[in-house]
């Protein structure tokens, strides 16, 4: 069984260099992740390492090309530049391996003449031309007990979008030479969960495997470029965001389900009654927020007009004396139509009336679209959501447990037991109870 390798994980980089063990020190062992059986072992000893090239039935094909950066040499005279790695946002800077005083031209050095080749493969204008494109494995040197070299970070899987020529200096003399830089772009590996399997590798290291055949073990991001070109890069790019985003289905109950008739019962009962709904909404809040452990306190609803973008209010309390703190909860309610979408606009009128040490909950009977729950995770937005689907979850689970199944039982009873008073109090005065 071949390995994998994870983004972000850290591997043990030994000098030893067997493939045999899972793990050294303590940590993944590259060349166990790395290891072809029968042929040459991957490496990592210079910055840039272009694997030996395979004649397949169908052309030749340059398996891979492993990059690896070493943060702790930037700025020194052997490497004046400093390579960015912004992995949440799937972008890397990387420059080439001219240095000055050499006598080649910048785009013949091994390094250069290996990406420049790859470039000009990810600007490949058919599927077959991209199909024999090489895919880039990045990695970056990490320090591990005091010492910069013998670990390398996983960063994933690449494709250079541009090339540039640029004037750089270094040495003693602050000496100008030309070099190239690279801006890759990171692919999505979250259908992989995060991960490459060396399988990929390995059969784009098979010369009797035909590209097609390569291709198919490759993820699932890179087969859609190969298939659709650099314009799917946008949707296909890495983006630690991504990972957090609920696809709008999943937030909706499967059609003839029971839970999908649990939700429309509760939508049909509160469709002419939207403001006693504030108060379902602020028992299920108070549910999935106890849920998670932590104590939580039901204040009150707000009035029905001029609420300024809260419905309901409550206190979360976490940890006890001096090593604990108190958090004030602006709810929001919307009872809309199951395959309602709620946007980023929506969720912003909440979100703008939080101060610091406040949080936001958006209870509703809908779905929040995908870019309204990118906004939120990219800007970091304080609040917590609960869709339609969690909705009718928590209500069936509560109709189950104290009401013999009876939803509408539950529901009523929530209502008729609701202790919380309809006021227009500051929602700050909460931390006063």
């Amino acid at each position: 069984m071949l390995g994998k390798l994870r983004v972000g994980q850290v591997f043990r980089y030994a000098s030893g260099k067997d493939p045999k063990p899972p793990a050294v020190d303590g940590h993944p062992n590259f060349y166990f992740a790395t290891h072809s059986p029968g042929l040459k072992r991957a490496s990592l000893e210079a910055g840039i390492n272009g694997m030996a090239k395979v004649s397949s039935a169908d052309g030749v094909r340059r398996p891979a090309i492993l990059i690896r950066s070493s943060p702790w040499k930037a700025g020194t005279e052997q490497t004046p530049w400093h390579d960015v790695f912004d992995m949440d946002n799937g972008h890397v800077r990387y420059f080439g391996d001219h240095k000055a005083g050499q006598s080649a031209a910048p785009g013949t050095t091994t390094g250069n003449a290996a990406l420049l080749e790859a470039f000009n493969g990810h600007q490949g204008h058919t599927p077959e031309e991209r199909a024999v494109a090489t895919p880039l494995l990045l990695f970056r040197s990490v320090t591990r007990n005091g010492k910069p070299k013998g670990h390398v970070e996983f960063c994933g899987v690449g494709v250079i979008e541009r090339a540039e020529r640029l004037v750089q200096w270094a040495g003693r003399e602050h000496a100008t030479f030309v070099n190239y830089v690279y801006d890759i772009a990171l692919i999505d590996l979250t259908a992989e969960g995060d991960e490459v399997a060396w399988e990929w590798i390995h059969a784009r290291r098979d010369e009797d495997a035909s590209h097609s055949q390569a291709l198919a073990s490759a993820p699932r991001a890179w087969r859609e470029w190969v298939k659709n070109g650099n314009s799917a890069l946008p949707r296909l790019r890495r983006r630690v965001a991504r990972a957090k985003v609920a696809r709008v289905r999943d937030q909706r109950p499967q059609a003839g389900t029971a839970e999908a008739a649990d939700l429309e019962v509760i939508y049909k009962y509160f469709d002419k009654k939207k403001h006693d709904f504030e108060g379902l909404a602020s028992a299920v809040a108070a549910r999935v927020l106890r849920g998670s452990g932590h104590s939580y306190l039901e204040g009150w609803l707000t009035r029905r007009s001029g609420d300024g973008g809260a419905d309901f209010v409550g206190r979360l309390d976490l940890g006890s004396g001096l090593a604990g703190t108190s958090l004030v909860v602006l709810g929001q309610a919307k009872c809309v139509k199951p395959e309602t979408l709620i946007t980023a606009e929506q969720i912003a009128r909440v979100v703008a009336r939080l101060r610091r040490g406040w949080i936001g909950v958006y209870v509703t009977t809908g779905a929040y679209s995908e870019p309204a729950q990118t906004e939120m995770v990219e800007d970091q937005y304080p609040i917590v959501l609960v869709n339609g689907a969690d909705l009718a979850r928590e209500l069936r689970s509560m109709a189950r447990d104290d009401h013999g199944g009876d939803l509408v039982a539950c529901v009523e009873h929530v209502l008729n037991g609701q202790a919380t008073a309809v006021t227009n109090r500051r929602p700050e005065e909460i931390l006063l109870q």
